[in-house]
């Protein structure tokens, strides 16, 4: 379709999942717009285009998408026009079956075919039957396409795609492919490029981030990579997610200890305490080795937050297994993990194992884990209280019962922090300087006037890009919460466990 064809046309993009996702939909947005479209304005009901990008992991995920394709089906049969397609994992798992299930569906595309999506939305529209387009590898890396970001301050940046994991509860590394690593000027130069935009803050990207460097030859990639991101003049804050524990080596340790952005955070999936659970699991590291590396990185980071991945109810666990990852929690003290009930994901190898542990059971547990974790939580937020701290100030994550009077931002070590407005205007992208006076579990307040405030590039540009719309775009629709630099550290950090 060319510009002209797609003049006027508004889209909307309805995003389930993970980060990868995300940043999926991220260039999406930015093929539609560089095709002519227009995003649909918050609160208008009646995109011409509705895209859903979705996760083929999370329970009820099938079920989920054909409720809201439901949803939409008398709305299309008003609106000849109107156009819906779908894509992600689930689309590359269930194919052709999406349009048999839902045949007023226009396009169906997988997770290789995300630069196919203009030209097939075309095509539908003149042979006036769906498309589907289904790709088994990548061809051209997602970064050589257009992007439209949701922050004009913080950016997503892939290192690669795909996995080279077999782990029995996880269906991702057959829906999206084995590993294939970027070349690191690549990189460099797109975040170069991000930086000159105004960005301040990047979140290096991948399924199994620190893996980085298996497909190019190089077990040192990463923590090179890391070290040269502190070389780039006006990056000021530097994250990654989400590392293997496997692949989690020293130099990756001390590179983020040594590289001056690189921020004291880290998220680690444990998905399970238990050496046994976890080798069912296939995953590739015991309890010692897990807690080796926390000590590590506390060691070289005493101030690091350390944020996980657990799943309660595996296959066989029994109360011993699921004792031992209790203990693994009261040991690593994260300062905040989320927490997965297992379900079963046809295709993969733990929803054909024996000892299937009843509901009740599991609900139980993972009560038991989220009531330790909640209190771990707040006892290491009150660490916190006392210090000063700078924030990276946040777009959308003021506290609603008080928005007028407060801000939100993020620490270094991501943690969200509410503060009381400056008498000087602060935008998103701004740094503020506070003293920490209150914490909650999952919060902290800073409730004394801010003790700097620092107007940056990366506010300007927040300014520049909000400052010209008369009505202001509607955000990408996301099912989930996500990590990371766009959006904070939340239940898809990695949301499908596959890390």
């Amino acid at each position: 379709m060319t510009a002209q064809d797609a003049l006027n046309r508004s889209y909307e993009i309805r995003t389930y999942g993970c980060q990868m996702n995300v940043h999926d939909s991220e260039r999406l947005s930015g093929l539609l717009e560089d095709a002519g479209y227009v995003r649909a304005p918050k609160g208008v009901d009646g995109a011409d285009v509705v895209v859903f990008n979705t996760c083929a992991v999370r329970e009820n995920a099938d079920n989920r998408l054909y409720g809201n394709l439901g949803q939409l089906a008398p709305k299309k049969a008003e609106r000849p026009g109107m156009q819906i397609a779908v894509g992600g994992c689930l689309a590359q798992k269930d194919r052709d079956t999406i349009v048999k299930r839902a045949p007023w569906v226009d396009v169906v595309f997988g997770t290789h075919n995300i630069g196919s999506l203009p030209v097939l939305l075309e095509r539908a529209r003149i042979a006036e039957e769906a498309q589907v387009e289904i790709a088994e590898s990548l061809e051209a890396f997602p970064s050589t396409l257009p992007t439209r970001r949701e922050s004009a301050y913080a950016a997503w940046v892939s290192v690669s795609v795909g996995c080279n994991n077999t782990c029995t509860f996880c269906i991702v590394p057959a829906l999206r492919g084995k590993e294939k690593d970027r070349r690191p000027g690549d990189i460099l130069a797109e975040i170069e490029a991000l930086v000159a935009e105004g960005v301040s803050e990047i979140t290096l990207l991948g399924q199994n981030v620190n893996a980085y460097g298996s497909d190019i030859g190089d077990r040192e990639a990463f923590s090179k990579l890391l070290r040269a991101c502190g070389k780039i003049e006006g990056l000021e804050r530097v994250r990654f997610t989400s590392p293997h524990p496997r692949d989690f080596t020293d130099d990756v340790i001390a590179a983020m200890a040594e590289t001056p952005n690189a921020m004291p955070q880290l998220h680690m999936p444990l998905q399970s305490g238990s050496d046994a659970v976890l080798k069912a699991m296939r995953r590739s590291y015991r309890q010692d080795r897990y807690l080796g590396i926390i000590a590590k990185v506390r060691a070289a980071m005493p101030d690091a937050a350390i944020s996980t991945d657990i799943i309660v109810g595996f296959p066989g666990e029994t109360e011993s297994d699921f004792e031992q990852t209790m203990h693994v929690v009261r040991e690593a003290r994260f300062a905040q993990a989320f927490t997965f009930q297992y379900s079963k994901r046809p295709g993969t190898p733990a929803a054909d194992m024996g000892g299937q542990i009843p509901k009740a059971v599991v609900q139980a547990r993972y009560e038991r884990l989220v009531a330790l974790q909640e209190q771990i939580s707040w006892e290491e937020n009150k660490k916190q209280v006392g210090r000063v701290v700078e924030l990276l100030v946040a777009e959308g994550e003021g506290r609603k019962d008080d928005a007028t009077h407060r801000l939100s931002g993020r620490a270094p070590d991501n943690r969200l922090v509410h503060f009381e407005k400056p008498g000087e205007p602060v935008r998103p992208g701004d740094v503020v300087t506070v003293e920490i006076t209150y914490a909650a579990p999952h919060h902290l307040l800073a409730e004394k006037p801010a003790l700097a405030v620092r107007r940056t590039r990366a506010g300007d540009a927040w300014e520049s890009r909000n400052a010209a719309p008369a009505v202001k775009p509607a955000g990408v629709m996301l099912g989930l919460p996500t990590i990371g630099a766009p959006a904070p550290v939340a239940a898809a950090a990695s949301g499908c466990g596959c890390d």
